[in-house]
């Protein structure tokens, strides 16, 4: 049995109807090649088309079918955030996102959708390429207007949808059964339900069709406005229109296809009354929104904010508007592209175009201003209500993202780099560190730039950025400049923000004196001011910076300090951060109990706040603080799920590290032939991110008595370095079922604490659960599906297996395996064996 695979594909706004022979067609281009191009003109259904493939593909692509909308993408560097968006990698620190994106798909099995690639048609060309190249069981499924040529793929030109032929001496088919009958039918229907027609009317309806130019778009706004106006009407008015004189492009010249949807967009644009017209032309300023933002934005005293809902809800039934879901409660709306760039030509015209999109910028930089101020205020609130921002701006990026674009394209630099500063809190949290300072780079290099008002807060956003992707000098080099500017302009709060990031790159420079002097200022002012943000911040960072001086208990403190200012204002995020930062610290001074607690707090943190990269850091940390307490069945656990998730999200330096983790546990363990294969791949992987060999944690003890000594081993390190990520991520899971089952082998004593190190505290295994486990029945203890997944193990099931058999993944079975573990205080799938057959005969 198999599992179903994964997608992301977004819900049609209406259903689909027809195009069987079409699919079929598509289907087999698709299992045949390995790109396929659907081209055709705007409003032709090349996106709505291309879902209903990717639906029918979902068995073919064991690693999901994933789509990515290209619509206002403009640069090669978009289109890559875009593709890792949209299949879950996440941006590594230091790294080109391509590179990323590639390493991430190269061993996948999937279907990547892109869609509207026409404006960035030789960028998708370039990136295609790049991926069919280095990735041999990634396929694409391209959608755009213009062909986009790629080595060994198929153009296919969408027809328009058709009236099937007359045969010779044969009666005439039945109109009703054709397909575009079928479409118009379907929207009048979904917009009166009691519509129908006569036999004489199902003809009109055909001709009306062919009027449309078998345009699935223009068939379906003419449907729904067929109850209303009735087909006979319909059909005289487009066809009236289609042959005026203003829609004909010359004497004695017909309508090209291309021209056919603006004109019928623009007969039912006529007809629709006054307010529908005023409101339908003023959301083209929207790549999406909600009733809040409509009626925010485009309400004035002719189209008061109470009507807006209503002339919504009429849009939406005659078609013009889609329903893409819901965000937090709210109905989430978007235009067709064909219907948004037409309504904006008719917002141009109406001479509306500045005012209405000046309106919508000053909404989105109260909306990102909003977000920087909660997620930045000292004052105690909710975490739903600070969070709240942050899931606004994920819902609206589209439509900021434009903003972004027409700021540098009117040089309008102060509006931008505003947007860019609120945004920075944004692109820290989500990894998107390339994105943005991308934005903030263009928008720095405007001539506006060097006299803009937000110029220094900007530029100590963008060494935010730079710290985060770990360019150090370019982070100094801005931070400086920004600070100064700032302590010029007398901004006091970007003053403290400026000091607590020098201070913070400083200590990864491993510039103690300077560092210390940044942070007792930070930590000055900041009190000073009631910033207990920024205070968290600062203690956080004397923390750091105490912990590699090696005073651990001194670092605990000021650890405790910072989590009992950000847990008085439940600040989750900044909680998260720093218990990270707790668990490092005591796992490197051997107080394991303090770094399984903080690694397991902060893993709930990560999770809830669906920081994928730092989730990943936290299983791994809690697998290795298990293995030094000897509890091997939970190493193994945790360390995989560590493993997966970072491959499945691209963090190459973090499954190296998982995998050494593994590597060490299965050598002392007496595996040693895989754990040298895991070590050598490991390395490799290290190596491809930049990082030295020689600093990676070795399980071998010294390479160099390695090769004197064990010839094999490095036989065996030398055949792990040959193996694909993939390949060595299935190994390492392989390993680790192998591992919980293994006898553990007796463990080496470690040596004394040398005299001038801090003495570490005594490491203690967790306390146990206060019942018996032998005397505990498995319904008082666990989940219902934790109680499913321990009878699966006690089957001796792999967690491959037992995701195969739930339909979860791989990495949800360990999760919940682990957490059968720490529940009943296990440490290996041995001992839930045996507490499931000893109840199950009971």
């Amino acid at each position: 049995m198999t599992a179903p695979a994964r997608h992301n594909l977004p819900r049609p706004g209406t259903g689909f109807v027809g195009r069987e022979p079409d699919l079929s067609d598509l289907l087999h281009l698709l299992g045949t090649g390995r790109s396929v191009n659907i081209r055709g003109v705007d409003g032709i259904g090349k996106t709505r088309l291309a879902l209903r493939v990717a639906e029918q593909s979902t068995v073919s692509f064991p690693d999901g079918v994933w789509f990515a909308d290209l619509t206002d993408v403009r640069t090669g560097l978009e289109v890559h955030a875009r593709i890792a968006e949209a299949v879950g990698v996440v941006e590594e620190p230091g790294q080109p996102l391509a590179i990323t994106v590639t390493e991430a798909l190269r061993d996948r099995r999937l279907l990547l959708i892109l869609d509207s690639c026409e404006h960035v048609a030789a960028e998708v060309t370039e990136v295609g390429e790049a991926l069919l190249e280095s990735c041999p069981s990634v396929t694409l499924l391209l959608t755009s207007e213009q062909p986009v040529r790629l080595s060994g793929g198929t153009v296919w030109m969408v027809p328009p949808m058709s009236l099937p032929p007359t045969a010779r001496n044969a009666p005439p088919p039945d109109p009703t059964t054709a397909e575009p009958v079928r479409l118009f039918m379907d929207r009048a229907r979904a917009r009166d339900p009691r519509f129908t027609v006569s036999p004489a009317e199902s003809e009109t309806v055909a001709a009306l069709c062919a009027l449309a130019g078998g345009m699935p778009l223009g068939i379906e706004v003419l449907g729904a406005a067929a109850p209303e106006r009735g087909v006979y009407e319909l059909f005289r008015g487009v066809h009236d229109h289609l042959s005026s004189p203003e829609a004909l492009p010359g004497p004695g010249q017909a309508v090209t296809r291309n021209q056919v949807l603006p004109l019928v967009l623009d007969y039912v644009y006529l007809g629709l009354p006054e307010p529908e017209r005023v409101l339908l032309r003023r959301l083209s300023v929207f790549r999406g929104w909600d009733l809040e933002l409509a009626e925010q934005v485009c309400s004035d005293e002719g189209l008061p904010e109470t009507d807006i809902l209503d002339l919504l809800t009429s849009l939406l039934d005659r078609s013009l508007i889609t329903v893409t879901g819901e965000f937090e409660g709210r109905v989430r709306y978007r235009l067709p592209e064909a219907v948004r760039r037409f309504a904006e030509e008719r917002l141009i015209a109406a001479g509306e175009s500045d005012t209405f999109q000046d309106r919508l910028l000053e909404r989105m930089l109260l909306l990102v201003e909003d977000l920087g101020r909660k997620l930045e205020s000292s004052r105690s609130m909710s975490w739903s209500e600070r969070d709240s921002g942050r899931q606004r701006v994920i819902a609206e990026y589209d439509t900021l993202r434009s903003l972004l674009r027409r700021s540098h394209q009117r040089g309008a630099a102060e509006s931008g780099l505003r947007l860019c500063v609120s945004l920075v809190a944004h692109w820290v949290s989500h990894n998107n560190y390339s994105e943005g300072a991308h934005w903030m780079d263009r928008l720095l290099a405007l001539e506006e730039a060097d006299k803009a008002p937000s110029r220094a807060r900007a530029l100590v956003g963008r060494a935010q950025l730079a710290r985060v992707r770990r360019d150090h000098d370019l982070a100094l080099s801005l931070g400086e400049e920004g600070l100064r500017l700032c302590r010029e302009n007398g901004d006091d709060t970007f003053v403290r923000t400026s000091l607590n990031l020098l201070a913070l790159v400083e200590v990864r420079e491993h510039r103690t004196d300077r560092a210390s002097v940044r942070v007792e200022e930070a930590l000055r002012l900041c009190r000073e001011s009631g910033d207990l943000w920024g205070e968290a911040i600062a203690l956080g960072t004397r923390a750091v910076l105490v912990a590699r001086q090696g005073d651990y208990p001194t670092a605990d403190h000021h650890y405790n300090a910072a989590l009992t200012l950000l847990r008085g204002i439940d600040h989750r995020w900044g909680v998260g951060v720093i218990l990270i930062g707790q668990a490092r610290a005591a796992e490197a001074n051997g107080d394991l109990m303090t770094a399984d607690r903080c690694y397991r707090e902060a893993l709930d943190t990560q999770r809830l706040i669906g920081a994928t990269a730092e989730e990943a850091r936290c299983l791994s940390g809690i697998g290795r603080v298990a293995h030094a307490q000897g509890s091997i069945g939970q190493a193994y656990d945790y360390l995989s799920e560590g493993l997966l998730l970072s491959h499945q999200s691209g963090q190459r330096a973090e499954a190296a590290r998982s995998l050494l983790s593994i590597a060490r546990l299965a050598f002392e363990n007496g595996l040693r032939e895989p754990a040298c294969r895991l070590a050598g791949a490991a390395v490799v992987l290290r190596e491809r991110v930049g990082l030295p060999a020689h600093g990676a944690p070795w399980p071998f003890v010294d390479v160099e008595r390695v090769r004197r000594r064990r010839r094999q081993l490095v036989a065996w390190w030398e055949q792990g370095r040959l193996l694909g990520q993939t390949e060595v991520v299935a190994e390492a899971e392989r390993l680790a079922e192998e591992g919980r089952r293994a006898p553990m082998a007796p463990r080496r004593r470690t040596e004394e604490p040398e005299p001038s190190r801090p003495r570490k505290r005594a490491a203690r295994r967790p306390t146990g659960p206060t019942h018996s486990p032998e005397t505990t029945s498995p319904q008082e203890s666990l989940t219902k599906r934790e109680l499913e997944i321990a009878r699966l193990v006690s089957t001796g099931k792999s967690n491959p297996e037992i995701a195969r058999t739930l339909f979860i993944t791989p990495s949800t079975a360990a999760r919940h395996v682990a957490n059968i573990n720490r529940k009943m205080g296990f440490h290996s799938r041995t001992q839930i064996t045996a507490w499931v057959e000893l109840h199950q005969a009971g």
